[in-house]
């Protein structure tokens, strides 16, 4: 097996802006999208019509989304690196439920965990810039809520995988400078 990086970060960092930069740099990678796979499979199930209408499903049903995209992406091993963009959690009308819990991790055999950050303001701008997707209102202290979530769902996803972490920050206007320290963690790893 090659190498498994999963990245992750709060909605409105820039993360699939990154890591799309990253893998058109890097020979031999792929990007799979976690929530992409669960919007395929949800919508063959008839339980969606709109990527963001998962969320709004009860944490059960998501649960067997993610087991049937892990399942799905565990199989994708022909290429030398393949690179995961998912989240870390999704708010749920049941609460913030886990985008990597233990069957996903398990499944998915992460050789690295990146987590993407960017300051809470710029968080919001994107946010309220991107009228692709329908997102919930939310406060610059709930986007500063979310940015330490997730650097603690990232620390509990390391602790049960083995893989190391990192924190790249991804400043206005600097995607590739973030996806140059991809670039690097990959040279790295596979030297």
């Amino acid at each position: 097996m090659g190498l498994r990086i999963v990245i992750v970060g709060v909605p409105g960092v820039g993360k699939s802006t990154v890591v799309q930069k990253a893998v058109e740099s890097i020979p031999g990678s792929d990007l799979t999208v976690f929530g992409t796979e669960m919007f395929e499979a949800a919508r063959k199930l008839g339980w969606v019509t709109h990527r963001d209408e998962m969320r709004k499903l009860r944490v059960e049903r998501q649960r067997r989304l993610q087991r049937i995209a892990a399942a799905k992406i565990t199989k994708n091993t022909g290429k030398k690196v393949i690179f995961v963009d998912t989240h870390l959690f999704i708010r749920t009308p049941e609460g913030f439920w886990p985008g990597l819990p233990l069957a996903v991790i398990q499944a998915l055999k992460p050789t690295h965990l990146l987590l993407i950050e960017a300051d809470a303001p710029e968080v919001l701008r994107r946010r309220k810039a991107d009228t692709t997707r329908y997102r919930d209102e939310v406060t610059e202290e709930e986007v500063l809520a979310e940015l330490s979530l997730a650097r603690t769902f990232l620390g509990a996803a390391s602790l049960v995988s083995g893989a190391p972490i990192m924190f790249i920050h991804n400043r206005e206007g600097k995607a590739d400078e973030a996806a140059k320290k991809i670039q690097a963690l990959v040279k790295s790893a596979t030297a």
